[in-house]
């Protein structure tokens, strides 16, 4: 035990001792200032602001400001943005980024995507109304004609033309009701009684 501690304070030891420091922190500065270099280290860049930009535009930009995008999904129309532009991006506009930073972009489509009309003849107005705007139509009024069902759907309408269960609409597209008010018309009175 004695030896070891001789060897501890000797003069080998010591020099060793201070060669491995001064290593250690040549090599500490060495790294340091190579991530520096390599992480482009206090180097930023602003994240412009991309909303309502096209796509064609949003890729120049992309390219001046040296960053890279990706576009995640189109999001559901929205009519306040034109067709084709940039909804939403993330990291937001204003932040600060390093170059060659990713920017994920959520894309306007071309409109809104359609969906099935659903099955609503002879159906109360009532229930029709609440199955509609399930599927993200809109009823733009009810207008009645002479049939003995009272507020029973006997057709729909979508721009003055009569359309069938299943066909496709434009989400939020606005439809008309054709009910009956409970009467019966005179065709079908003058039918009756001629039996």
């Amino acid at each position: 035990m004695r030896n070891f501690f001789k060897f501890l304070t000797s003069k080998i030891f010591l020099i060793q001792l201070g060669l491995a420091l001064v290593a250690s922190i040549v090599l500490v500065f060495v790294l340091l200032s190579w991530l520096k270099s390599t992480t482009n280290h206090g180097d930023f860049v602003e994240v412009p602001d991309f909303s309502k930009m096209s796509v064609m535009d949003m890729r120049k930009a992309i390219e001046d400001a040296d960053l890279r995008y990706e576009v995640l999904d189109s999001a559901n129309y929205n009519p306040d943005y034109p067709r084709f532009s940039i909804i939403d991006q993330n990291p937001k506009a204003g932040n600060k980024v390093k170059q060659n930073r990713k920017i994920y972009f959520t894309v306007n489509p071309s409109g809104y995507k359609k969906v099935t009309v659903p099955n609503v003849i002879q159906v109360t107005q009532r229930n029709a109304a609440s199955m509609l705007r399930a599927v993200g139509l809109d009823i733009q009024r009810t207008t009645y004609i002479d049939q003995i069902g009272k507020d029973m759907v006997y057709y729909i309408k979508y721009k003055g033309k009569q359309i069938k269960p299943g066909d496709k609409l434009p989400k939020t597209s606005k439809v008309e009701l054709v009910c009956g008010n409970g009467n019966i018309g005179e065709r079908a009175q003058v039918k009756a009684d001629s039996e």
